[in-house]
């Protein structure tokens, strides 16, 4: 049977993900970043039985439920964070599964939506909160020190005037708008009409992050990732900057024992620590030229894929699953 009606939005490197899957009829799947369902369908259409989608955003779920009602039971809707997925697929009697599919950062649905406040190419209410609920963007500009936001600037958004940046900002407090903030941040670094890239795009950036706690989030899901595969399940991570695709790399490459050869004056390190609980399928990709053009988000996704081995998880606890 057909999934549902075409997706809203085209998802990043779909095709090599579900490559990278490597899909076989009647597998469970998770999809750990629902978002506007894109992922979710093609697994479904390549023949899995059963697909856990989390998301935290409350409209994503809302809106993912014409695609449950049309899957025949075979799509479970997760109003989660998918660094719970372990807690949350065992309290729906699921031990393991065969694919873990992770698209990280913020979703074309939020970034779309003005009222979201995620972007500054329309203009809508200062708020970039995934769950919609906790701190605002407005909330923490307006109260936190501006050696606070400074540091969230610079660390998130690898911007190396955040000093500047956010003494302009507390400076121009109370900031309420998303077009306002822009404005705030172009003028704070001399920005004009014609420049290749508007240098909001950071600050927004590493606001969104921090406030959603997006890396800490992915640490948490890698991990969730590797707790619920099975031997031979694979896991597919998508990133949209360095940052993210950082975390996913150290963590691979941890996880599959790449560890440093040694050299003429120390001893190889190949003895030590757990076994791999991952290896490589392939190196990773980056979209072509053709999907770039169609989807200009695309130009900065990175696609890892790896597949799990018999090892048991790194650290796992014997008392069973957390709560």
């Amino acid at each position: 049977m057909s999934a549902a009606a075409p997706a809203p939005h085209i998802p990043v490197l779909l095709d090599e993900v579900i490559a990278g899957l490597a899909i076989q009829s009647g597998e469970t799947h998770v999809d750990g970043t629902f978002g506007a369902g894109g992922y979710t369908r093609a697994i479904l259409d390549k023949g899995a039985a059963r697909v856990y989608a989390f998301d935290r955003d409350p409209d994503a779920i809302q809106e993912g439920e014409t695609l449950a009602a049309s899957s025949g039971g075979r799509l479970t809707l997760v109003p989660e964070r998918f660094s719970r997925m372990r807690q949350a697929l065992a309290a729906r009697n699921v031990d393991e599964v065969d694919g873990v599919t992770l698209d990280i950062g913020v979703s074309s649905m939020q970034l779309d939506r003005a009222e979201r406040g995620f972007s500054f190419q329309s203009d809508g209410p200062l708020d970039m909160r995934m769950a919609r609920e906790g701190e605002s963007a407005a909330d923490f500009l307006n109260h936190a020190p501006e050696e606070d936001i400074a540091d969230v600037i610079y660390r998130y958004g690898e911007e190396t005037k955040s000093r500047r940046i956010a003494r302009a900002i507390v400076s121009a407090r109370p900031i309420e708008r998303t077009a306002q903030l822009a404005e705030v941040v172009r003028k704070a670094l001399g920005w004009h009409a014609g420049m290749k890239k508007d240098p909001a795009t950071r600050t927004f950036q590493a606001i969104r992050i921090h406030l959603n706690e997006e890396l800490q989030e992915l640490e948490g899901g890698l991990e969730a990732a590797e707790q619920v595969l099975k031997p031979g399940g694979r896991l597919a991570v998508v990133t949209f900057h360095s940052l993210e695709d950082r975390v996913v790399k150290r963590f691979l490459k941890e996880r599959s024992g790449d560890l440093p050869s040694g050299s003429r004056h120390l001893p190889e390190r190949r003895d030590l620590g757990p076994s791999p609980s991952f290896e490589a399928v392939a190196k990773p990709v980056r979209a072509g030229e053709a999907e770039v053009k169609s989807n200009p988000r695309a130009r900065s996704a990175t696609l890892r894929v790896a597949r799990r081995t018999n090892a048991a998880p790194w650290g796992q606890s014997s008392e069973g699953i957390p709560g």
